[in-house]
């Protein structure tokens, strides 16, 4: 078969990697002159970084092993992590049950209500009884109006905005479910993997891997157009690095974009999918990257439950990475998830930078901004899906009612939230669904 794929992020290199692994052509094709979309990478002081921060929880299952068959398996640590929550104008320990029991802006009985109310969360194994009723909603009746109002609705608020009392509880309960997969040990600390040459490594090998098996990548390669012909769509026209539009023909053609590029690019659909793809929202990530002279914090990930922050979460990186692959710099991200119309989506680099240094300096004080070496300011569009009541039902199927048309993005991915895993376990499903529909005869992939 040749299968053509648009989008060169994780999913479509999986994709790529799976088809050209059981002996087919596929041609990747990427729009920016770099792979690995949300997993890409950039260099800092002689060390590579991921453009968002990036990180594996023990559950993902997935992508460690597509590391290990890819030869890098001695690369992936798993390293204990530190998580704190900024509250009341202090930074709070928040990574295990006990840090839980000692957080003082909850009453004793409070503390131990949201405990036993989480710990009911951990334990219920599937999410379908969460799709019918917001997180507000149920959080609220469960753990207290206060425990709300201190813990959860400050982080929806953050990272979800005019949409924090719409988003479904299933989002939550998986949040829930992955960390505590990770935690091990008798304190149940969590760990996290990360590939100590980085994702990028990981996405150049895979690169690799696809043309040696016969596939071909192309970066910095416009898609204009999916052509349809009597019901089918395997046809792209597609532009490499510049030169004239040219149309390539295929037996299947995978598309990787979020639902409204893949509108643009995709012929009319019926009504019922068409409705699908336009119905879901998305949020954009707005990440400022500080490489700095000096630790911030000792926490890798910082909850900030402020409703004044201009930032949701602040990670540093290299409170759980080592700083020596940075030429011993550290590295702190500042995250954001705003609408593309808002005024921090908008806002350049340094005025962002003006924006936070005042609250950086509330969370340390010591904070200074000439620690700051040096600053990366990145847009993600399409990057957090907005995950409704009965999402479920909403989601549009991976065939797609044109023939030979497949779609595989973030919006797909549920109950689980996006991350590079289930990017990974995607590309390989779809793909798969290619040559199933196309009577191969090969078995899924185990």
């Amino acid at each position: 078969m040749r299968v053509g794929i648009i989008g060169g992020g994780v999913a479509g290199l999986a994709a790529a990697y799976h088809l050209t692994k059981e002996g087919h052509f596929a041609e990747v094709f990427e729009q920016a002159p770099f792979l690995g979309g949300q997993a890409s990478t950039f260099d800092v002081f002689g060390g590579r970084l991921e453009r968002g921060y990036h990180h594996l929880f023990v559950s993902d299952t997935d992508i460690t092993e597509l590391i290990h068959e890819l030869g890098l398996g001695g690369k992936l640590e798993w390293l204990e992590s530190s998580v704190g929550f900024y509250h009341g104008g202090r930074v709070w320990d928040f990574a295990s049950p006990m840090d839980l029991l000692r957080f003082k802006p909850l009453s004793f009985l409070q503390r131990i209500r949201v405990g036993l109310w989480t710990l009911k969360l951990q334990k219920t194994g599937h999410y379908r009884k969460y799709e019918t009723v917001t997180a507000k909603d149920w959080l609220s009746k469960r753990m207290g109006k206060k425990g709300f109002e201190v813990i959860w609705e400050p982080l929806l608020r953050g990272k979800f905005g005019d949409f924090h009392d719409k988003i479904g509880m299933t989002w939550i309960w998986n949040k829930v479910t992955l960390r505590v997969a990770s935690r091990k040990g008798a304190g149940q600390v969590e760990h996290l993997g990360y590939p100590m040459g980085s994702f990028g490594e990981v996405i150049d090998v895979l690169e690799q891997r696809i043309i040696q098996q016969g596939g071909a990548v192309h970066t910095s390669a416009s898609v204009s157009k999916i052509v349809e012909s009597d019901g089918t769509a395997t046809s792209l026209e597609v532009q490499l690095d510049g030169s004239e539009t040219e149309r390539r023909g295929y037996d299947a053609v995978i598309a990787t974009t979020p639902s409204y590029v893949f509108t643009r690019l995709a012929p009319p659909m019926p009504k019922e999918y068409q409705d699908k793809l336009e119905g879901i929202s998305y949020l954009s990530a707005v990440l400022m990257v500080l490489v700095l002279d000096r630790q911030f914090t000792n926490k890798y990930w910082l909850n900030i439950a402020d409703p004044d922050m201009p930032f949701v979460a602040l990670i540093e990186h290299t409170n759980l990475i080592d700083r020596k692959l940075y030429g011993g710099k550290h590295i702190l991200y500042i995250s954001n998830y705003p609408s593309r119309d808002s005024e921090l989506y908008k806002m350049p680099a340094e005025e962002l930078m003006d924006l936070f240094v005042p609250h950086l300096q509330k969370i340390n004080p010591d904070f200074d901004r000439s620690w700051v070496i040096e600053h990366h300011h990145h847009r993600v569009d399409g990057a957090q899906p907005i995950v409704g009541i009965n999402y479920g039902a909403g989601i549009p199927d991976h065939r797609t009612p044109l023939t030979g048309l497949y779609l595989a993005n973030t919006t797909q991915i549920y109950p689980e939230d996006r991350g590079t895993n289930y990017s990974v376990r995607m590309g390989k499903q779809v793909a798969q669904m290619v040559l199933d529909d196309a009577g191969s005869g090969i078995s899924p992939a185990k």
